[in-house]
């Protein structure tokens, strides 16, 4: 009795989870470079109640008795296909074609990926995003994309 609570239990709770993703998805439709994620379920090991038996002359073989122990998230992977693009009249707005992210520094200095290509220009000339993060150039330096220099080579 309490087994098959405890894989009731399990397939709720996995299932919330699931919602929680799909609801994040929905909540971010409309953010720019987003990325929307999808949730792959596992089961968990099953208990082999009695083992299989092999066919005899008079009578056919047993298949074994299983009962399953629930159900868990294997991975919840993220959808890395392109979006649409949408013209802009922002000539620093950049798109992404196939794998790749530009990379910025924030303002705690660390390095984070990003596909949003919505930039702007800072008072000193340096190519940022919508919060102010820079945008690093080829070699990981702010002054390259400041200076002129191309973001790739």
């Amino acid at each position: 009795m309490m087994r098959s609570l405890f894989s009731a239990v399990s397939g709720l709770k996995t299932n919330q989870t699931a919602m929680d993703v799909i609801g994040n998805n929905v909540a971010n439709v409309n953010t720019i470079g987003f990325k929307s994620s999808r949730v792959v379920f596992q089961d968990v090991y099953s208990q082999t109640l009695s083992t299989a038996t092999a066919p005899t002359e008079t009578t056919g073989g047993i298949n074994p008795q299983q009962v399953g122990l629930g159900v868990t998230i294997s991975a919840i992977g993220l959808n890395m296909t392109e979006g649409s693009m949408q013209l802009s009249s922002n000539p620093l707005d950049f798109a992404i074609t196939g794998e790749g992210f530009f990379v910025i520094r924030g303002s705690d200095g660390a390095y984070y990926y990003t596909r949003n290509g919505a930039f702007t220009l800072d008072a000193e000339g340096y190519l940022v995003t919508a919060n102010g993060d820079y945008v690093m150039g080829v070699s990981g330096n702010a002054e390259d994309v400041a200076n002129g220099n191309p973001l790739y080579d």
